[in-house]
Parts: C-alpha cells; sequence; structure tokens
C-alpha cells in the first residue's frame, strides 16, 4: 500500500486514540497555535508511547493570523517562531515532512508576486535548513491560489530538494480559475505530498474522495510514477473511512 497519512489535530488524537490504533494509521498531526503554547516534551514523549505501533508521521504547522511572506518584519518574526517551534517538534517525532500554508493571497499583496516572494525566502531559507538538520521536508500547499505562478516562483527561487509542494485538491477544486493541467505543468516536479479531499466548489467542505466534483482520476494518471505522501483529510473515522477504500482504487 502506498504511504497515506490522514489528518488529525492535536487535541482529538485522545478522543479516536482506539481507531488509530485500530487501524495503525500514519499521521498528520495538526498543531495549531493553541497546542503549541501548551504541548510539553513529556507530552510528545506519552504520544510516541500511545503510537507504539510506529507509524510514519507528518506535520501540519499552524496557520490562522501567521504570515510567511509578511511585509511587516515583526508578523514575520512572530511567525518564523511559530514555524521553529513546529520544527522542532518535527524532529522530536522524526516525521518525514511538514506542511505550511503559502500565505499568499493576490488582492492583499496587490497582485505584487515579487514583494511576497522577496519577504518569503526570508522565512523559509533558514526553516529549510532546519528541515534538512532534522531529515524532514518542507511542503508549501496550496490555499487562495487561483493560479499556480507564485508556487512555482517560489519553489525556483528556494531551489531545495527538501522543499516542495502539497497539492491540496480541494483548495484547487474550490479557488482555481485555471485548468488542473495547467498547475501539473508548472508544479509536477515540486509536489512531495498531497492534500486529498473534495468538494462541490461552494465551500471547503473536506468530503471524502468522490463524494464532490473533483477529478481524481485526472490527478493520478497526471502523478503517476512519482513517489507522494498522500494525506487525507477527513473530518471524521467515517469518512476517513471512505476515502481509505477509494484511495486504494485509484493506487
Amino acid at each position: 500500500m502506498a504511504d497515506f497519512h490522514v489528518h488529525i489535530p492535536y487535541h482529538k488524537i485522545a478522543e479516536h486514540l482506539s481507531f488509530i490504533r485500530q487501524e495503525k494509521l500514519n499521521l498528520e498531526l495538526y498543531l495549531e497555535s493553541n497546542a503549541l503554547d501548551s504541548i510539553s516534551r513529556e507530552d510528545i514523549s506519552q504520544l510516541k508511547k500511545q503510537l507504539d505501533y510506529n507509524p510514519s508521521l507528518t506535520i501540519h504547522a499552524p496557520f490562522m493570523d501567521l504570515s510567511p511572506g509578511a511585509v511587516d518584519s515583526k508578523v514575520r518574526a512572530v511567525t518564523m517562531e511559530r514555524f521553529f517551534h513546529v520544527m522542532n517538534i518535527a524532529g522530536d517525532l522524526m516525521v518525514k515532512a511538514v506542511v505550511f500554508h503559502s500565505g499568499y493571497e493576490k488582492w492583499k499583496y496587490a497582485l505584487n508576486i515579487d514583494l511576497w516572494l522577496e519577504k518569503s525566502l526570508l522565512t523559509w531559507k533558514p526553516l529549510v535548513k532546519k528541515a534538512e538538520g532534522i531529515g524532514a521536508k518542507i511542503a508549501i500547499e496550496n490555499i487562495f491560489e487561483d493560479e499556480p505562478e507564485n508556487l512555482r516562483l517560489l519553489m525556483e527561487k528556494m531551489g531545495n530538494n527538501s522543499f516542495g509542494i502539497c497539492f491540496d485538491s480541494g483548495h484547487f477544486n474550490l479557488f482555481s480559475k485555471v485548468s488542473l493541467e495547467d498547475w501539473m505543468g508548472c508544479l509536477k516536479p515540486y509536489i512531495i505530498e498531497l492534500h486529498l479531499h473534495d468538494n462541490n466548489k461552494t465551500f471547503d467542505q473536506h468530503l471524502p474522495i468522490g463524494d464532490g466534483t473533483f477529478d481524481f482520476g485526472k490527478l493520478f494518471s497526471a502523478l503517476k510514477g512519482k513517489d507522494l505522501i498522500y494525506t487525507l483529510e477527513a473530518h471524521n473515522p467515517d469518512d476517513a473511512k471512505k476515502s481509505m477504500e477509494r484511495l486504494k482504487g485509484y493506487l
């Protein structure tokens, strides 16, 4: 079976631990800011004991209010403080990858990709050195992008094999104004992880694979042969099971 993970917020692990252990799930742990405020080394040690079946792990970093491409240096400094905290936890857990949001919104930056890119590099260059030091990769996720140009430019400027793209099917389906072929043409060489969920183009519903309008067949055909981390972003165990079964049909 391919390397697939199931997304779960850190604060919900206890609630779903029996399901996680029963299914021996690989996990993407979402560490929101509130979790970072309270998590300790003892908590990390306890988590390792709970996950004694030795799963593959990734982390989804916090994003609310944070801005890796911030023009304001103090906002960027707070963002980097949060991100380095995440990377320290990633090292303790020996994760494969850490997913971060791009932070690019074209209207907020008045269509000035170059400004966003300049400030983003100040954030990502030291973070990717940290990632290399712990044997992890950084994956930048598309969110509000309606086309892939800013992400392509970021990948080219970084030019680092430990720094790639997390392509999110649901966000593409909701926000993109160009075709999936255009996205793959720009980003395929850089894609190291997929976030897999569906919607009907009205809201970020996080439906199981196949319950919305996204063309998963076209995506998996375009990426055939690539070594990827497949992450299912379901919001409950039943939807996770649906997506797990449907993902197997594509792989």
